[in-house]
């Protein structure tokens, strides 16, 4: 996995600026007002070649005033312990405080490796003046950056790689274990026989299973092959309901889930048969939605019932109501324990995997274009016409995007993308896989073309 980097200090600090600037976009609210962040944020970044998981926290504190801020204490904290770096922010624009010697004290205790950093210095002389009370926390000179206007940056990011590197946490081949076969992360609630359900595929005890619910912490990799071809299997901690989500090690090892899901070709949630469908699987199967990856729903459990014909009909009944969103998903009835019916697991998944690169043809995209809207005429209001959507193109895979040339897109009503998203499945297959679709405003000579086209 991607070695975790923690950017932690005392409130109203930069940390999160910081943290939006390395990341490349705004994915941390930032705010003047102290203790804006609460609960940690984490994003995948690039340091140079080197990819981490680089995590925001709230401020450090000597005091803290309430329950919430006992629980921005406690996170801050847990991010230490959880990181394999530490970058350390402290603001060189005020003196040092007695939140800044708290924060340095508890990163000494913790033994993280750490390169500290002196933010907001838009001045060359900024630094210079507040060299030596640095010196006083511990960490040596600082590295002088300003997260705003992205100075510095590239000698922080340096530092950060030779701390990797003595900690021999630097990966030459990163994107090539990240793409290497085919990625299947099995997630879901705590003791719903993840686990057992990837013994179950190898036949014999790889990870390790028990009834304690989450006894998993960390995303676990290991490769298989079947039938010739290569996998990856992910098992992964169980995501509760964030309530629910204890401090500390169980707050990272959901993170770890999350980014195991992000980076998986395929995600096999995983569902007790025995428990039905609760909410927190409808959440996984949203995120699941938002990173656009493939889904395989595995009802688990099923030796537990005696009539398991009766059970599988109810349960599939019960998932068409709460999973009507994702209706193109498979649904596979296992027994982990009894490595019942486990192996179509990885044949859907396999089957799956084609279909996300799978690329239309041009041809059949525009006939397929003709005959959607003559079924069925986009009626968005203020004269919305057929003439409307001009002409679609596949324009990625993997998964798979359509981008519609459309002349007023922001007059398509949102039932529309669905009709065309279901059209889209029932005309290419696309079973067990998102697929985006995008539009873009067409222009008047596209427009003009289209009525030419039409007339003849």
């Amino acid at each position: 996995m991607l070695p975790v980097v923690a950017i932690v200090g005392r409130p109203n600090v930069g940390k999160s600026s910081l943290f939006n600037r390395l990341v490349g976009k705004r994915h941390a609210i930032e705010s003047v007002i102290s203790g804006t962040t609460r609960d940690t944020v984490s994003h995948r970044v690039s340091f140079f070649d080197q990819q981490a998981l680089l995590v925001d926290t709230g401020g450090l504190e000597i005091t803290s005033d309430g329950d919430i801020e006992e629980d921005v204490q406690s996170q801050a904290r847990a991010a230490i312990e959880g990181a394999d770096l530490v970058i350390f922010v402290v603001d060189v624009r005020t003196d040092l405080t007695a939140s800044d010697f708290h924060a340095a004290d508890l990163l000494r205790k913790s033994g993280k490796a750490c390169v500290m950093v002196a933010n907001k210095c838009d001045h060359v002389s900024s630094l210079e003046e507040k060299t030596y009370n640095f010196y006083e926390l511990g960490f040596g000179e600082p590295v002088a950056i300003s997260a705003i206007h992205g100075t510095g940056l590239d000698k922080l990011k340096n530092n950060a790689l030779d701390e990797l590197g003595k900690l021999n946490l630097l990966s030459e081949t990163d994107e090539k274990e990240v793409t290497e076969g085919i990625r299947i992360s099995f997630v879901g609630r705590p003791n719903v026989g993840k686990s057992s359900l990837i013994n179950a595929l190898f036949g014999k005890a790889k990870v390790i299973v028990s009834d304690v619910p989450g006894t998993t912490r960390d995303a676990v990799e290991t490769p298989f092959e079947f039938e010739d071809e290569q996998f990856v299997l992910i098992d992964t901690a169980g995501v509760r309901r964030r309530g629910k989500v204890e401090k500390g090690i169980e707050k990272y090892s959901v993170l770890r889930s999350l980014q195991a899901i992000e980076d998986s070709d395929i995600c096999v949630l995983v569902i007790d048969g025995s428990d039905g469908v609760r909410a927190q699987d409808l959440h996984v199967v949203e995120f699941v939605l938002e990173q656009g990856t493939g889904l395989v729903v595995v009802v688990n459990k099923i030796d537990t019932f005696e009539d398991q014909d009766k059970m599988r009909h109810r349960f599939a009944g019960l998932l068409r109501k709460r999973m009507a969103f994702v209706p193109w998903a498979p649904v596979v009835f296992t027994s982990a324990t009894k490595r019942t019916n486990v192996i179509p697991v990885l044949q859907v998944a396999a089957d799956i995997y084609e279909k996300r690169h799978y690329e239309v043809d041009p041809k059949s995209l525009e006939f397929w274009l003709d005959e959607t809207i003559e079924g069925h005429v986009p009626s968005g209001g203020r004269g919305v016409k057929r003439s409307e959507i001009l002409k679609v193109e596949q324009t990625g895979v993997n998964p798979p995007v359509f981008t519609f040339k459309v002349r007023h897109p922001e007059k398509l009503h949102f039932s529309y993308v669905r009709y065309l998203e279901n059209r889209i499945r029932e005309s290419f297959g696309f079973d067990g896989t998102c697929i985006k679709i995008n539009f873009k405003k067409a222009g008047r000579k596209r427009t003009a073309a289209r009525k030419e086209k039409k007339k003849k």
